[in-house]
């Protein structure tokens, strides 16, 4: 239960980062203005345009900033739960997924923590009351609602913004939800954990955000990622229904075992 009095304590943004030395730099300005007292992570995955060694610079200017150095890509799901583990080890009590190219803006980081007060996990929505896309081609768009749409069905849950990567999360939250079981490398990721913190009866509130296309760099998004995403989302979604349908057929019989006996 969380108490909306208490102070939530230390807070870390996890910056995933491959081949972004366009963007590192702007981005972590943003956040340090916008949420001066939290500390910055940045979780790099061996980037060949250097980086790494720009992150390096920032941390050796800033002690609020600093650096995960990986061996390789191994995808976006596998970065982020380094950097959570990271920062767990180090004994942060809030832990914020944040990309680096600018699509998630910064300037909405004190609205999300203001709401993590009476919440397990906050996540920046497209898709509720007040929030947007700007700079998505309508192919875009409605691929991403369509895949919310199909999780919500699949998987019974209210989240309006299930992939969204803009969320703050509770240190105790994500030791609630077995990091270790998580299945998803790429986008589906998001889906994985907000999926897993639910059937845990944490609390997952959205805030409405504008989401804006990168402007600098190459997106990582790949119909390889969206397919692992949306066959993830349907296993677990057909998993569900059949337990689901399990329950149901067992209250049936005993029902009926009660009502001969």
């Amino acid at each position: 239960m969380t108490d909306p009095a208490a102070p939530l304590g230390r807070v870390l943004v996890v910056i995933p980062t491959y081949n972004e030395a366009e963007n590192i730099t702007p981005i972590t300005e943003r956040i340090r203005k916008a949420v001066p007292d939290a500390d910055i992570l940045i979780a790099d995955d061996n980037s060949p345009d250097g980086t790494g060694r720009l992150a390096d610079d920032l941390a050796a200017a800033d002690g609020h900033i600093h650096v995960l150095h990986r061996t390789g890509k191994e995808g976006l799901g596998a970065a982020y739960i380094a950097g959570f583990r990271w920062g767990l080890t180090a004994g942060y009590d809030v832990l914020v997924e944040h990309d680096a190219d600018g699509s998630h803006q910064p300037e909405y980081l004190p609205q999300m923590l203001a709401r993590l007060q009476t919440a397990d996990a906050v996540k920046g929505s497209r898709y509720v009351p007040g929030g947007a896309t700007e700079g998505w081609p309508l192919q875009r768009e409605l691929l991403s609602r369509g895949g919310n749409l199909w999780t919500r069905l699949m998987l019974g849950i209210p989240v309006k913004d299930a992939t969204g990567g803009f969320t703050a999360w509770r240190a105790q939250t994500l030791r609630g939800i077995d990091l270790d079981g998580v299945e998803a490398a790429g986008y589906g990721f998001q889906v994985d954990l907000v999926w897993r913190a639910l059937r845990e009866g944490f609390v997952v509130a959205e805030v409405p955000i504008t989401f804006i296309e990168r402007e600098r760099g190459d997106s990582k998004m790949s119909g390889a990622i969206v397919a692992e995403a949306m066959l993830l989302t349907t296993r677990w979604g057909i998993r569900y229904r059949l337990g689901q349908l399990r329950d149901f057929a067992a209250r049936l019989t005993g029902r009926a075992s009660k009502e001969s006996a």
